[in-house]
C-alpha cells in the first residue's frame, strides 16, 4: 500500500492539515483531534508528518497513536533546512502544512514510536529540573552583585524557593524510579559505570529512550557525538560533532568529567588522547561518546559484565 503523507502544522490553538491537496483548519482541542481522525480515516495508508513544538503537539500526537495512525514528529531545524533547499522562504500555516507533506513524500521519515506515560513523566521532570537549575545558578550570581538590602533579601528568598523546588523535583524522580521497576533496573545498570550517577542515568534515559536498541554508530549520531568529516579533494578539515540531541550531551558532560579521572578504562583513554596532543575539550567529547556507546551496549546485552 502506498503511503500518503499528511502535513500537520501545530500551533497552541490551531491545527492546519494538508491532506491529499486540500487544507483543513482545526482547533487544537479534543474535539479538533476527533475531527482530524475522521479526516484521516477516509484515506488508507496515511502517515502524519508534524514538527516538535515544545509541547503543543503532545495531545494530538497521543490521539494519533491511540488511534493507531502513523505519525512522524520531526526536528524543526530539519524542516527549515528542507524548506531552504526547495527555495521556500515564505512561512504561513498553510505553507508549513504543505511543506510537511512534501517533506514526507520526498524523505519518507520513520514513524515516531509512542511514549509510555512513565516515559513522558520522566522527560518532563528531567527537563524541568534543568530549567530550574539554570534559573537557580543565574539567581545566585545576580544575588552576589546586589547592593540594595531589600533587593538582596528578595533575591535570597527566590534562591531558597528554587532550591526547594529543585529538591522536590529530585524527590519526584527518585519516587518514579522506585515505582517503575523497568526504569529502576535500567538506571541500576547504568549506575554501575564509574562516573554515572542517578541524575545522569535518568537524564540520558529521558532524552534518549531508544538507548539499548541501537548500534554504536546510531547511538553516537543520535546523541550528536559522532565526528563529521570536513574534506574536499586533498584538503582535510578538522572533524567536529553537531546535530543530535543537545540534552543528552548536557546530561553526559559531568559524568564524562568524572569518568576521565576515576574510571580506569576511560581515564586511560582520555590520557592517551591528551598525550597525543588532543585538546581537553576534544578528549572529553570522545569520553562522552564512549560513555553513551557503553550505556547502549549494557542495556542491549543483559549478560554483559562491566569492568570499570
Amino acid at each position: 500500500m502506498t503511503t500518503i503523507y499528511a502535513g500537520l502544522d501545530i500551533a497552541k490553538l490551531n491545527l492546519q492539515l494538508h491532506l491529499a491537496g486540500r487544507f483543513h483548519d482545526l482547533p487544537n482541542t479534543a474535539a479538533g483531534h476527533r475531527r482530524l481522525l475522521k479526516l484521516l480515516a477516509k484515506i488508507p495508508g496515511v502517515q502524519v508528518v508534524c514538527e516538535a513544538t515544545g509541547g503543543y503537539e503532545r495531545d494530538v500526537v497521543a490521539a494519533l497513536h491511540e488511534a493507531q495512525v502513523s505519525v512522524s514528529v520531526l526536528n524543526p531545524a530539519r524542516v527549515r533546512h528542507f524548506a531552504r533547499a526547495t527555495g521556500q522562504r515564505a512561512k504561513t500555516d498553510d505553507i508549513d502544512a504543505a511543506l510537511l507533506s512534501d517533506y514526507g513524500s520526498k524523505l519518507q521519515p520513520k514513524p515516531t514510536a509512542p511514549r509510555t506515560e512513565q516515559e513522558q513523566q520522566l522527560a518532563e521532570l528531567v527537563r524541568r529540573r534543568v530549567q530550574v537549575l539554570e534559573i537557580l545558578v543565574a539567581q545566585r550570581q545576580q544575588t552576589e552583585r546586589l547592593t540594595v538590602p531589600a533587593l538582596h533579601r528578595q533575591a535570597q528568598s527566590l534562591v531558597r524557593r528554587l532550591e526547594r523546588d529543585l529538591k522536590q523535583i529530585e524527590e519526584l524522580l527518585k519516587r518514579l524510579r522506585a515505582q517503575v521497576a523497568p526504569l529502576g533496573e535500567r538506571v541500576r545498570k547504568l549506575e554501575a559505570i564509574t562516573g554515572v550517577g542517578t541524575i545522569t542515568a535518568l537524564g540520558v534515559l529521558a532524552e534518549l529512550p531508544e538507548l539499548g536498541t541501537l548500534n554504536r554508530r546510531q547511538v553516537a549520531a543520535l546523541a550528536g557525538l559522532a565526528p563529521h568529516p570536513r574534506d574536499s579533494g586533498q584538503w582535510h578539515g578538522r572533524r567536529s560533532i553537531g546535530g543530535g540531541r543537545a540534552q543528552v550531551r548536557r546530561a553526559l558532560y559531568m559524568a564524562a568529567l568524572v569518568a576521565s579521572r576515576a574510571n580506569s578504562q576511560l581515564k586511560g583513554f582520555y590520557q592517551r588522547l591528551r598525550t597525543a596532543g588532543k585538546p581537553a575539550k576534544v578528549a572529553l567529547t570522545a569520553v562522552m561518546r564512549k560513555l553513551v556507546v557503553l550505556m547502549n551496549h549494557i542495556l542491549k546485552n543483559p549478560n554483559f559484565v562491566l569492568q570499570n
